[in-house]
């Protein structure tokens, strides 16, 4: 197997064909989760914005990988997060009903998939001080109460990636960054090192793209209509620290929010837009003034303490790989549902979809591949019980011999990283031995990568600065020469 893409989706395919024991290399241009993985809003979503809009099956779909990655896959890179909608008279009733049915039929998907209480509680109304204890940053004026449902939150995005990753070299696939595949057929690619400029041929019996939004660079078959989703990184105490989710209606729609989420480095995320992206497709998209804008004013309808653009300390977007369809002009109507795309070259797109549900878009297009090229013989997917890295029983995680922080990022290998020499530390108190193990196990081979991805200080242009030398310093006790 010859897998195209180190995202989410390309490291999914890979455990689910190395597990399946398929020899496996996995090649990607840049660094793991370079492209559109890492831009997400770091949630474990439940599917309830596809139950408003009919899509149930891709609902029902999302409740249940988000149940396997918070009590099977991931239970250490995952967590409960409670999301609060504050109620304003007037029309506090008749908004509070309707937010409440949502949240109770997201609520019924979470019993059907048989999500226990324990890991995600049952959605309900909220007095006005337990709102204000809660979300301490609304509005006072007019505050009748709210109502809480809940939801998956990643640690982050990346780490699940790398995890995933990992977990499928584990199994014996080959993991490969800076490596450009320039052609590829059904039987193999041609590809160049970017590191040495040294070129190769592999041929494979089975090739998958796995490029999200630049699928149609390998495969012009594939046909997709991006959108781009902006958020904006504020420092968490302008939004009294909340450990929750602050959850604000758009106006004049019925189905879209902006939303505040806890972020690491005390630090947290607001979003998300959803517009066009047209057909540059840059690997690090630039947030338009006008989204910025407009998340900025979302919110302050409900802030006591409107924030301006002086509290945005950063803004990161990403590109969602929408699957066209003419019946809708809207990128926010398109369907999140994935699907697999022979190409006339034979080469296998998985497209659509999004990081929730990475594992069973990767087992779909490896069940492809087996029907399609790899006949009988070849083994069912076992991912649904295969734990990533660091994988540890939630009600567990406290027993582990290490600071709680690194217990959060790592879970089962924390006390593991936490035994490497020290050295400097970086910015917001990423310690010296979270950049060490960056490089040593992780597959870090650049200060970017270090910064950018593997620890997110790269969010704020003044923590990335204030670390370089940091991580310059962890390459240089791994002993490796950074690109």
């Amino acid at each position: 197997m010859l897998v195209i893409g180190g995202g989410i989706t390309g490291a999914g395919v890979a455990l689910d064909a190395a597990s399946r024991g398929l020899r496996t290399v996995l090649v990607e241009r840049d660094d793991l989760a370079s492209g559109t993985s890492r831009w997400s809003s770091k949630l474990v979503h439940g599917g309830l914005r596809y139950l408003a809009s009919g899509q149930f099956g891709i609902a029902r779909e999302s409740a249940a990988e988000r149940h396997l990655l918070m009590t099977r896959l991931a239970p250490h890179l995952s967590r409960s997060m409670a999301q609060v909608v504050p109620l304003y008279a007037p029309g506090h009733m008749t908004r509070g009903a309707y937010v409440g049915l949502g949240y109770g039929l997201g609520d019924g998907l979470r019993r059907l998939v048989g999500t226990p209480d324990a890991v995600l509680h049952s959605p309900g109304p909220l007095g006005r001080d337990e709102t204000l204890r809660l979300v301490p940053a609304v509005r006072r004026e007019g505050l009748r109460g709210g109502m809480r449902g809940w939801d998956g939150q990643l640690i982050d995005d990346v780490r699940l990636v790398v995890a995933v990753a990992r977990t499928a070299a584990g199994f014996g696939a080959s993991v490969l960054t800076r490596v450009e595949v320039t052609s590829a057929t059904g039987d193999g690619a041609r590809m160049r090192d970017r590191v040495t400029g040294s070129e190769l041929s592999v041929r494979a019996r089975c090739v998958i793209n796995a490029t999200g939004v630049w699928a149609g660079r390998i495969d012009p078959d594939v046909h997709l209509r991006p959108s781009r989703g902006t958020h904006l990184v504020v420092e968490a105490e302008r939004l009294g620290g909340s450990d929750a989710s602050l959850t604000v209606p758009v106006p004049g729609s019925s189905s879209r929010f902006v939303f505040s989420v806890p972020a690491p480095h005390g630090r947290a995320y607001i979003g998300i837009t959803d517009v066009p992206a047209g057909t540059e497709l840059p690997l690090v998209p630039t947030p338009g003034d006008d989204e910025i804008t407009l998340l900025l004013d979302v919110m302050n309808t409900v802030l006591e303490e409107p924030l301006t653009r002086d509290d945005v300390s950063g803004a990161f977007a990403g590109l969602r790989p929408l699957l066209t369809d003419p019946r809708h002009d809207e990128t926010s109507d398109l369907s999140r549902r994935h699907a697999i795309i022979e190409s006339s070259t034979g080469v296998l797109s998985v497209v659509g979809g999004k990081l929730t549900t990475y594992r069973r878009m990767a087992q779909d297009g490896m069940d492809a591949a087996v029907r399609m090229r790899l006949g009988d013989g070849v083994a069912n997917s076992r991912t649904r019980s295969i734990p990533l890295v660091g994988a540890w029983p939630r009600e567990r995680l406290a027993s582990l011999d290490a600071l709680p922080r690194l217990v959060r990022r790592y879970g089962a290998e924390a006390p593991f990283v936490a035994r490497l020499a020290d050295g400097p530390a970086a910015a917001r108190g990423v310690t010296p031995q979270e950049l060490e193990w960056g490089v040593r196990a992780e597959g870090a081979l650049s200060v970017d990568d270090l910064l950018d991805r593997r620890t997110r200080l790269g969010f704020v242009a003044a923590d990335r600065d204030d670390s370089t030398d940091a991580a310059a310093a962890a390459f240089e006790r791994a002993g490796v020469d950074p690109l």
